[in-house]
């Protein structure tokens, strides 16, 4: 019995010792709540099932979009300004409700089961748009605004019921894809093991796919579902929508078996508190100058229960947010009573706060970015509509089909790129992206600025082609904008999400993915913030007392061109900053110091943490 003992102490304390192997092996389960298969869980062939709901998802949300604003001053009766308000709203609603399924998932339901249940809230707000589309008791009488507004009348808007249910649909479908959309990228990319350096280079691989569904699904929404919804009705549009959901979420389904699922680590906000708090507390505490000396820089901290990994010993000490530090000094008040995890928390709690402040600025970077996006799907398709949109003699291109452009190009250059030069640039950078995010999303940063060079170049060549030669140059002119603008996006929009996955924040990836649909939302707003801020500026420096630059509603007065040129400055000068604060991350990384993919190379030598179990506090 003794014997027995004895060696189960000495298996026990061999298994501490490994704590921080084990800490670095991705624990995953199958659909049944068992330990995942290699052989038979993950890889790419789970991962096209996720890649199938994204399509699906982004083809069904898009073609409501685009065409959400028509629907809603036709059927509905709402006023112009009310209706540009209700779709913004809609958008960006979308974006920052990914920010509760990205933390619904980490902490509670997990990426599988946030996908299904919102999937099936998504699907439901299509169908019941579909249904009131459909139903005349449920919409406004039949008007034409415009010619009720030539006799003097207006139409009746929607309101009490009516109005009720438009609303409730439109928002079950932002709830449903805001919560599903970053757990679709976090759920493909927890398919791979990034420590297995095969599967490694798979990883960036499936990155690549999923943009090249999303173009995929873009394109067929801005072309077939938009021309379905044109020529058989918004009914029709949105039952087509909802059928496209319902594939996505017959994809999803289809590939349970093959799933390795990451179980939920509870309420991941409490860990980031509790350091916040534990610093306050100490504030007035002197940090030891050995770091080696703070509460669980140890193999084996007892009890601990964060939802990050307890992977201590994969971290390097970082002098970045040193007061920090403070909530891991341990009170000598010669007793040996527990502190509060309020009061004291662990080096690893540490450095994962360290690591989300140190993503904030190369996040905050790419809001411009999208504000430049937010012009491309605006006054671009306004320019659109000022020109020649003649295809052949009785086909006319739609302005809003500009921004199919892109993902023209993109679905064929993005298998390229994956194909010849990752593998290319991998031989000489050893990375197994190709090149690292970082300098992935610098590229397509600085590739955005000659967007905005070409459309402010385009729209001054067509603004005086208008007014002083009263010519009307081809829509084809303006396809650069667009194109470049692709190109800068797939660079940009995948890096981003490479970068934010790849931290060393362990059961924090989709609440990480869904940071960066965020700064679509911040794009949108901080573009309506420009318009109006330009306009007031231009408005009463102007001495003919104009509107301003963007003021006249008609593009032959109005400077658009000018406006674009400002954009054009700023974004050269966020890319600028952008390299600022990369410099700065690389150079002092808080991130994990076992050169897991995806994490920059430091700079600096740091002093590994001295691992012994012996001296656990």
């Amino acid at each position: 019995m003794e014997m027995e003992q004895r060696r189960q102490l000495q298996n026990h304390k061999g298994e501490a010792m490994n704590t921080s192997e084990m800490g670095k092996e991705d624990i995953t389960l199958d659909w049944r709540g068992r330990p995942s298969n290699p052989t038979k869980h993950g890889g790419m062939r789970a991962a096209a099932f996720v890649l199938g709901l994204q399509s699906f998802e982004i083809m069904g949300i898009a073609a409501v979009g685009n065409n959400l604003i028509t629907y809603v001053i036709n059927e509905m009766h709402f006023s112009l300004s009310k209706s540009a308000n209700i779709v913004t709203n809609f958008i960006g609603t979308v974006f920052l409700l990914a920010l509760v399924g990205g933390y619904l998932s980490d902490s509670y339901l997990g990426s599988f089961w946030t996908m299904l249940i919102f999937g099936f809230v998504e699907l439901s707000g299509f169908i019941l748009l579909s249904v009131q589309a459909h139903l005349p008791q449920l919409k406004p009488p039949p008007c034409n605004n415009i010619a009720a507004a030539d006799n003097g009348e207006e139409c009746i808007e929607a309101k009490g019921f009516k109005s009720l249910i438009f609303f409730v649909a439109l928002y079950l479908v932002a709830l449903g894809s805001g919560c599903v959309k970053p757990n679709m990228i976090a759920h493909g990319a927890d398919q791979f093991n990034p420590e297995i350096p095969k599967q490694s280079k798979k990883l960036s691989t499936y990155f690549n796919a999923a943009y090249f569904a999303f173009s995929m699904g873009e394109l067929v929404a801005l072309t077939l579902l938009v021309w379905v919804q044109t020529h058989s009705g918004m009914d029709v549009g949105f039952g087509v929508s909802a059928a496209a959901m319902a594939m996505g979420l017959i994809s999803l389904v289809s590939g349970t078996l093959y799933y390795r699922n990451k179980p939920p680590q509870g309420s991941i906000f409490t860990p980031i508190a509790q350091v916040f708090v534990a610093a306050t507390l100490k504030r007035k505490q002197v940090c030891p100058p050995n770091p080696q000396l703070l509460h669980g820089s140890q193999n084996n901290v007892p009890n601990d229960t964060t939802t990050f990994s307890t992977d201590a010993g994969s971290f390097l000490h970082t002098e970045k947010f040193r007061f920090l530090d403070k909530a891991c000094i341990k009170m000598q008040d010669g007793t040996n009573t527990k502190e509060s995890p309020w009061r004291l928390c662990t080096v690893t709690q540490v450095k994962q706060v360290k690591i989300l402040l140190s993503v904030i600025p190369i996040f905050a970077s790419t809001i411009v970015f999208n504000t430049i996006l937010a012009q491309l799907q605006t006054f671009s398709v306004q320019q659109g509509s000022m020109m020649d949109t003649k295809l052949t003699k009785s086909f006319h291109i739609p302005p809003a089909s500009l921004q199919s452009i892109p993902y023209i190009m993109l679905i064929v250059v993005v298998p390229l790129y994956d194909t010849f030069f990752v593998p290319f640039a991998r031989k000489f950078t050893g990375h197994d992206s190709g090149i690292s995010p970082l300098k992935r999303i610098g590229f397509g940063l600085f590739l955005a600025t000659f967007s905005m060079i070409a459309a402010a170049i385009m729209e001054e060549k067509r603004r005086d082609a208008a007014v002083n030669s009263n010519k009307i140059l081809s829509i084809f002119w303006i396809t650069p904008q667009f194109l470049i603008f692709g190109l800068s996006e797939m660079f940009t929009a995948v890096g981003l999400i490479e970068f934010f996955y790849k931290q060393s924040l362990k059961g924090m990836q989709a609440f990480l993915t869904a940071v960066t649909y965020c700064s679509y939302s911040f794009g949108f707003y901080l573009s309506s913030l420009l318009v109006s801020l330009v306009n007031n500026i231009t408005s009463s420096s102007s001495s003919s007392g104009g509107g301003g630059w963007l003021g006249d509603n008609n593009l032959n007065k109005d400077r658009l061109d000018l406006f674009y040129w400002l954009l054009a400055g700023l974004s050269f000068l966020n890319f600028l900053n952008y390299l600022f604060w990369s410099n700065w991350y690389s150079h002092n990384p808080s991130s994990s110091g076992s050169s897991a993919p995806g994490n920059e190379t430091p700079m600096e030598d740091y002093n590994h943490y001295r691992l012994d179990d012996n001296n656990i506090p």
